[in-house]
């Protein structure tokens, strides 16, 4: 797993300013890899955008099978803990990078060599050393895996929103890691208060 850097400093005025958010595909969007997608924003700033998707499930592995490569023991003496990290989901976080895995979890894991916090809640780490502290019962309360994430170069997801191509929110514990996945975008434009079946192309925010 890769480890995550980049400056934070940056802070743009405006709404334009998505870092901690999270983004919801309108039903117009063309690209179909992100059709339906929610994604957590963890990174926004003059070099561009990075989140992660946290309602789709990747296709081609799962938990106890990623911590079996890795050779990661999950002790069977503790069922409770055996039973929270078999259960982890392990998701497709976006197109790019897709071979390397992404931790978004609660605030209270962190390595200073390796943790990105995107806010007092949430934070992102690509190291496999969280994924040892989470079968040995030292990692974070709540968190997903991701295989791969969603990049934007400079300017590109700005220009996206407004050609109506997302929407945007605030999170949740439910949206970010509630187990019901396939509700997840439902429930994102629920907490705006939209009915898809009544959205047109017509752009809108939180």
């Amino acid at each position: 797993m890769p480890r995550m850097s980049g400056d934070l400093s940056y802070q743009p005025d405006g709404e334009s300013f998505l870092e901690g958010k999270m983004l919801i595909a309108m039903p117009t969007m063309g690209d179909e890899r992100f059709a339906r997608a929610l994604i957590y924003m963890c990174v926004h700033n003059p070099d561009g955008a990075m989140g992660i998707v946290v309602n789709k499930p990747a296709s081609n592995i799962t938990m106890p099978q990623l911590l079996n490569q890795l050779e990661i023991h999950v002790p069977h003496e503790i069922p409770d803990l055996h039973q929270r990290v078999m259960d982890c989901p392990v998701l497709a976080g976006g197109p790019v990078e897709i071979a390397r895995g992404f931790v978004l979890h609660s605030q209270d894991y962190y390595c200073e060599e390796s943790t990105l916090p995107v806010d007092d809640d949430i934070g992102l780490t690509a190291s496999v050393d969280i994924l040892r502290a989470i079968a040995d019962g030292r990692g974070p309360d709540r968190a997903l895996l991701a295989l791969g994430y969603a990049g934007w170069a400079p300017g590109q997801l700005e220009a996206e929103i407004q050609s109506n191509g997302w929407l945007h929110c605030d999170p949740d514990k439910e949206l970010l890691f509630g187990r019901n996945i396939g509700a997840k975008y439902h429930c994102a434009l629920a907490k705006l208060g939209v009915n898809i079946s009544l959205l047109s192309g017509e752009a809108g925010h939180a």
